[in-house]
């Protein structure tokens, strides 16, 4: 330890460096490279992780959307071709025989999927709006959030059907003055008059909504647009640790039975499974992180491989003065310990260097995309630890690897070396002698 704050090791070191300046340089480009391509993969591994979870921030990550479509194949007397319609109905029979779900929201809407939206008037303003019909257990599923002074469609709005509505944000800044509380207030939705009691936050891509719909009471859009109990989907979400692949599967086994279609026809219901999206996504990002790490440790091992044959190159090129030290009182462990300090400076000081550039390029991306929406990629970072880690696995690998030229360095034996240098001295005589004889 006395060694490494030495400044003749730290000369000595340094002057060797020096020596072999462009050799080395190069051979640090290979374990700089790899700890740059860690930390760039992984780094862009957790933007995309960050950017899907943030995308989808306002809805549960084990729901599962579900829609009647047409059937492929005849079953039961009926023919191909037939279109599947979800009842309100289906919803006990749904619960009882699937019970690992927790919530589900049968949902209507007019203003998505080539409906006509709402007529919305307030006063001189008007627009069109996505219209949605609502359960309470919507927002169980969504998690949408209400600005404060607001809230959701409750049980009370159901049973009694309230002519009562949450409206976007956009909707409150096209119908409402700047700053104008909306609670209390009355808009007409095809010429009825709701009472506003909320305004909903809008989550870029949460919730599959836009920043303009109104949420009504099902019951009550059932009743303005005489839409009987069907339903246009359920909207559903698992307990935690439930496998929602199977519950998908379940919950589609149970409709065709109720709907009477064909067990094998996979075309009848359409499904949207947000909990496999996000398991997908998890899997990527691990195995994307899972190849920056193998990618990243085979190039370190190759830089520093290369670090170690620039060493015993060195160590061969010094034998003469490694020699001599030997002969003036340096042990074996002074030049083993000189030597595998250098083999540990270069890795990190490569690692540093690979790390700051892997944080600038990883700081550019993040500059280049927060701004855009549709792009589900932010704040690529690298855990500390895995950084560290880092570090600490090129300061093993810079040890280990330092040994070798250590050891070569110190079998060198000191006789061996100021023979060297004698039989040196006498060529350079020799040469000497012939060219003043030539003379």
């Amino acid at each position: 330890m006395k060694e490494l704050f030495s400044k003749d090791t730290w000369e000595e070191i340094f002057g060797s460096i020096r020596k072999n300046r462009t050799r080395t340089i190069i051979t640090m480009i290979g374990v700089l490279w790899g700890i740059f391509i860690y930390i760039t993969l992984a780094g862009a591994a957790k933007g995309l992780d960050n950017g899907f979870e943030k995308a989808f921030a306002s809805i549960s990550s084990n729901s599962l959307f579900i829609w009647g479509q047409y059937t492929t194949l005849p079953y039961a007397g009926y023919k191909a071709r037939r279109g599947i319609q979800l009842k309100t109905t289906d919803v006990a029979v749904i619960k009882k025989r699937v019970p690992e779900i927790e919530f589900i929201a049968p949902r209507n809407v007019r203003g998505v999927f080539g409906s006509a939206g709402g007529n919305i008037v307030r006063g001189s303003k008007s627009g069109t709006y996505a219209i949605y019909g609502e359960y309470p257990e919507y927002i169980k599923i969504a998690t949408t959030k209400v600005y404060d002074g607001g809230r959701f469609i409750n049980q009370g709005d159901m049973n009694q059907s309230r002519k009562v509505c949450v409206i976007g944000e956009r909707t409150l800044e096209e119908l409402f003055e700047l700053d104008e509380d909306p609670i209390g207030k009355y808009i007409a939705i095809n010429n009825i008059s709701f009472k506003v009691i909320g305004v909903h936050k809008f989550v870029q891509g949460g919730g599959f909504g836009d920043d303009g719909d109104i949420y009504i009471p099902f019951i009550t859009f059932k009743d303005l647009f005489n839409t009987g109990d069907d339903v246009a989907f359920f909207m559903m979400s698992a307990y935690e640790d439930t496998d929602v692949v199977k519950v998908e599967k379940e919950v589609k086994s149970v409709l065709k039975d109720l709907k009477n279609i064909n067990p094998e026809d996979d075309e009848a219901l359409g499904a949207f499974n947000l909990g496999k999206a996000f398991k997908d996504t998890a899997n990527f990002v691990d195995g994307l992180s899972f190849l920056s790490l193998v990618v990243g440790i085979a190039t370190i091992l190759a830089g520093v491989i290369g670090i170690g044959n620039v060493l015993l190159i060195s160590v061969k090129e010094r034998t003469k003065e490694i020699g001599i030290r030997r002969a003036l009182g340096a042990t074996p462990r002074q030049i083993r310990n000189q030597i595998i300090t250098e083999s540990v400076f270069l890795t990190i000081l490569s690692g540093i260097i690979g790390i700051i550039l892997g944080t600038a390029i990883l700081y550019g991306i993040n500059i280049a995309t927060e701004d855009l929406s549709d792009f589900p990629y932010t704040n690529p970072t690298v855990p500390l630890k895995f950084i560290f880690g880092a570090l600490a696995l090129m300061i093993i690998l810079g040890t280990l690897i330092g040994m070798l030229p250590a050891q070569k360095a110190v079998s060198i034996k000191p006789i061996d070396a100021l023979r060297a240098v004698s039989y040196t001295h006498l060529r350079a005589h020799e040469t000497l002698r012939y060219l003043v004889c030539r003379l």
